[in-house]
C-alpha cells in the first residue's frame, strides 16, 4: 500500500466525524507537499546520517529508524526499543524498510497536534482498512501484552458499548476510536482491581496495588515512587488500599501536568516558598472553574512527596521525585562528587572564592572605566560661601572646562589608582553579597528573606571600606588638584606624593563617613537588583533566563534611589577627605561636618552632586553586574549544586521532532507500560487477526 493511502484512509462508522477527518487528511498531504525548505533539509540530514544502502538506495531500517526519531536524552522512562512500535507505522510497504518518502510522510505526520492518537489509530489499523473492528483491538492489544500481565475481558460491558453486543458487528472509525483510548485506561484499572480483590471485600494488597500501577502507569513514575507505592496503605486503617485509593492515585498520575502547574505557581507565590494541602487545594480551586482535585488526591500527593508525612510544608524540590519519571535521590546521582568534595572542603570554598573575587574585579574594572569620565567628584567639594571658589556652575561647565584647560584625558585623570583599587573593592563587595546570600538562602526553597538580603548588602558595603577609603581620599585629591592647579599655575602632585603626605592613617580619613555611605548603598543596591530581577523581569519564571538589555536594566535602576539616597554620606565624605586650602571651612568630624555644611551651604548641599552620583553609579554598577552576570554564564563554577527542577514540563529540547515522536508513544503507554517491548522486535511483520499473537 502506497504512502498516500496511509495518509488518506478509508473511515467507516463515524458519521459525525468522517468529513473532518477526510479534511484534515487532506491538509497533512498539503503539508507534507509545502513543508519548509529549511525543515525538509532537516530530515534529510538526519534521514542521511542514519540510513543503509540497499540495492543502490538508502533505507532505515529498524534499529536505525529508533536512532532517527528517538532523544538522546530523553525526558521519560521510555525504553529506546518502544520506538520500535513506530517503525511499523512508518513502514507502509511492510518491507522492513523506511525509504525517504516514508520518511518524510511519517515526520510530517508527527507535526499533526493529535499525532499520538493518530499513530495509535494507525498501529491498531492492521489490514489498513481505516476503521478498526473487534478483533483488531483485541489482537494488537493482546499481542502487547506479557504473559504474567493482569488479563483484560474482551466480552466486557464497556467494550460492548463501543464495538457492539456480538463481535464484529460494529467498528470505530478514527475520532470513536480517540474516545474508546481515552478511557481505556480506567476500564483497565476496573478490571485490574476487581481481578485482584478475590474476595470482592473493596481491598487489595500493596503488593497488589503496585502491580496494577506498574502495568497501566510505571514509565511514568521515578524508582523512588515506585518502591514506595505499597506505602498507601498507611493513609487509612487496615493496612490494605480500597478502590477509591487507587482510582484516586491513578487521578494523580493523568493529570501530573496540572498537579505541576499548580505546585510551581503556589509554591512561587508562597512567601516561605513551601505550600501545605491546604494551599495545595486552595489554589487549584482559584485557578480554576471547578475543582481538580479531591481531599484525598492532595493527601496522595503530599504523602509521596513528604516520603510519609504528608502534613508538613513541602518545597518544589520535594514533589521532583513525584513529578519527574528521571528523578533519582540526591545520593546516587551526586555520591561521588561528595565523596570528593568531602576530602576537599577547604580547599574547594578557598577556591570559589577566588573565582567569585577575580570575575568581582574584572566586573568592576570593566565598570569603571566606561562611567570614569562622569565620575564629577569635584562638585562635591565646592563650598559655595568662598567668594571666588565656585569653580563649576554645574556637571555640564565642570565637563566644560575639563575639556578645556585638560583635554580629553583629564577625564580619566586618577584612573589607574582607580583601576588598581576597583579590582579588590568591587571583587570583595560581590563575593561577601555572594557568600551571605547563599548562607542565608534556603537551599530547597531558593528563598531568602528580605532582612538576610538587607544584611548580605550591608555587610558587602562595610567590608570594602577597607579598600574603598584609600581609594576615594587618593582619587578625589587627583581630581581637584588637577582644576585648582591649572587655575593657580601650579603643578598637579601625582598619587605617590598624596599617599607619603597623608600616611596610613590619613588614607582612612572619613572612613566613618564612607561606612555611613557604602553601608546602606550596598544594602539597598543589591536588593533593588535581586527583586528587580525576580520580580520585574520575571528571571526563573518557567525557566527565563534575562536578556543581556534585562539584566543591564536590574543592575542600572537598582543603581538609582541607593546613589542618591546615600549623596549626604558621599558629600560628607568628600569634605573629610580633600585637603581645605584657605579660606575653606575645616571638618572636625562626621557630625561636625553634617552641621557645618547645613548651616552654612543648606540642605541641598548635602545632596550636592546627587544627579551626577546616579548618572555615574547607575551605569557603572549596571555595567559591572552585567560583567558578572556574564562572565559566570561564560566561565560558570563546576559541581554548582542545581536547585531548579526541570521536568517534560518545563524543559526546552532542540529538537521538537524527536519530541514528537516520544509524545506519540503515550497513548500506546497507557495501554500498557511496557507496550511494544515484545512486539518491537517483530515490527514490519504482519500480525494474525484470527490469534492475538505475533506471528
Amino acid at each position: 500500500m502506497s504512502s498516500s493511502s496511509r495518509v488518506l484512509p478509508t473511515v467507516h462508522n463515524d458519521a459525525d466525524g468522517s468529513s473532518s477527518l477526510t479534511k484534515t487528511a487532506l491538509q497533512t498531504v498539503r503539508t507534507a507537499v509545502s513543508v519548509p525548505e529549511g525543515e525538509l533539509k532537516r530530515w534529510r540530514r538526519t534521514f542521511e546520517a542514519n540510513a543503509k544502502e540497499v540495492n543502490g538506495e538508502k533505507f532505515l531500517d529498524k534499529d536505525s529508524f529508533v536512532n532517527a526519531i528517538a532523544p538522546k536524552d530523553d525526558l521519560t522512562k521510555i525504553g529506546r526499543e518502544q520506538f520500535g512500535i513506530l517503525f511499523r507505522i512508518a513502514d507502509t510497504s511492510r518491507r522492513g524498510l523506511v525509504s525517504w518518502d516514508d520518511f518524510t510522510v511519517f515526520e510530517t505526520l508527527l507535526k499533526r497536534p493529535d499525532a499520538d492518537y493518530w499513530m495509535a489509530f494507525q498501529y491498531f489499523d492492521v489490514d489498513n482498512s481505516g476503521y478498526i473492528d473487534y478483533n483488531e483491538f483485541r489482537t494488537v492489544f493482546s499481542a502487547n501484552l506479557g504473559p504474567d500481565a493482569i488479563p483484560f475481558d474482551f466480552d466486557c460491558d464497556w467494550i460492548k458499548l463501543y464495538l457492539g453486543k456480538k463481535n464484529g458487528t460494529h467498528v470505530l472509525g478514527y475520532n470513536e476510536f480517540t474516545q474508546l483510548m481515552k478511557g481505556l485506561q480506567g476500564e483497565r484499572l476496573r478490571q485490574a482491581f476487581k481481578f485482584l480483590d478475590s474476595d470482592q471485600d473493596g481491598f487489595i494488597r500493596p503488593d497488589e496495588f503496585k502491580k496494577i500501577i506498574l502495568e497501566i502507569a510505571g514509565h511514568k513514575l521515578s524508582d523512588s515512587v515506585i518502591d514506595r507505592l505499597p506505602t498507601l496503605c498507611t493513609l487509612s486503617p487496615g493496612q490494605r488500599i480500597s478502590y477509591s485509593e487507587v482510582v484516586a492515585f491513578h487521578n494523580v498520575i493523568r493529570e501530573m501536568d496540572m498537579v505541576e502547574r499548580i505546585i510551581r505557581e503556589a509554591t512561587a507565590k508562597s512567601k516561605d516558598g513551601r505550600i501545605d494541602q491546604s494551599d495545595f487545594l486552595n489554589y487549584a480551586a482559584s485557578s480554576s472553574r471547578y475543582s481538580l482535585f479531591t481531599p484525598m488526591e492532595a493527601s496522595i500527593i503530599f504523602h509521596f512527596a513528604g516520603r510519609g508525612v504528608p502534613s508538613q510544608r513541602l518545597a518544589l524540590v520535594d514533589f521532583a521525585q513525584l513529578l519527574d519519571p528521571r528523578w533519582k535521590p540526591p545520593y546516587q546521582e551526586f555520591e561521588e562528587r561528595k565523596a570528593a568534595k568531602a576530602t576537599t572542603s577547604v580547599l574547594h570554598s578557598v577556591l570559589h572564592s577566588s573565582y567569585n573575587f577575580l570575575l568581582g574585579g574584572v566586573a568592576g574594572a570593566f565598570g569603571a572605566t566606561i562611567v570614569y569620565p562622569i565620575d564629577l567628584g569635584t562638585m562635591q567639594n565646592q563650598r559655595s560661601t568662598v567668594v571666588g571658589q565656585l569653580l563649576y556652575k554645574n556637571s555640564i561647565d565642570c565637563a566644560k572646562k575639563i575639556l578645556r584647560n585638560e583635554g580629553f584625558l583629564g577625564f580619566y585623570r586618577g584612573l589607574g589608582p582607580q583601576l588598581i583599587g576597583v579590582a579588590p573593592e568591587k571583587a570583595i563587595k560581590l563575593t561577601v553579597n555572594d557568600f551571605v546570600r547563599a548562607r542565608a538562602t534556603d537551599p530547597e526553597t531558593g528563598r531568602i528573606k528580605l532582612i538576610w538580603e538587607i544584611a548580605a548588602g550591608g555587610m558587602a558595603g562595610g567590608s570594602q571600606v577597607i579598600f574603598t577609603n584609600p581609594l576615594e581620599i587618593v582619587k578625589i585629591r587627583l581630581q581637584v588638584q588637577g582644576e585648582a592647579a591649572k587655575a593657580e599655575g601650579a603643578v598637579p602632585k601625582g598619587a605617590v606624593h598624596i599617599v607619603r603626605q597623608l600616611g596610613i592613617l590619613g588614607l582612612y580619613k572619613g572612613a566613618t563617613a564612607c561606612l555611613l555611605r557604602d553601608i546602606p548603598f550596598s544594602a539597598i543596591y543589591f536588593t533593588a537588583y535581586a527583586h528587580l530581577k525576580k520580580d520585574v523581569f520575571q528571571e526563573g519564571h518557567h525557566g527565563k533566563q534575562l536578556s543581556f538589555l534585562e539584566t543591564l536594566a536590574a543592575a542600572g535602576i537598582a543603581g538609582m534611589p541607593a546613589a542618591y539616597l546615600t549623596t549626604p554620606a558621599d558629600v560628607v565624605k568628600t569634605r573629610l577627605q580633600v585637603e581645605a586650602r584657605k579660606g575653606q571651612t575645616n571638618y572636625a568630624g562626621l557630625r561636625d561636618a553634617f552641621v557645618k555644611i547645613y548651616r552654612e551651604e543648606g540642605f541641598k548641599a548635602l545632596f550636592k552632586g546627587g544627579p551626577a552620583r546616579v548618572i555615574r553609579s547607575s551605569p557603572q554598577f549596571g555595567f559591572t553586574l552585567l560583567a558578572y552576570e556574564t562572565l559566570k554564564n561564560v566561565y560558570p563554577w563546576q559541581n554548582q549544586p542545581i536547585k531548579t527542577v526541570e521536568t517534560a514540563l518545563t524543559s526546552r529540547p532542540d529538537d521538537l521532532a524527536k519530541v514528537r515522536a516520544r509524545n506519540a508513544l503515550k497513548i500506546l503507554l497507557d495501554v500498557h507500560g511496557d507496550f511494544g517491548s515484545r512486539a518491537a522486535k517483530f515490527a514490519g511483520k504482519p500480525l494474525s487477526l484470527s490469534n492475538p499473537k505475533l506471528t
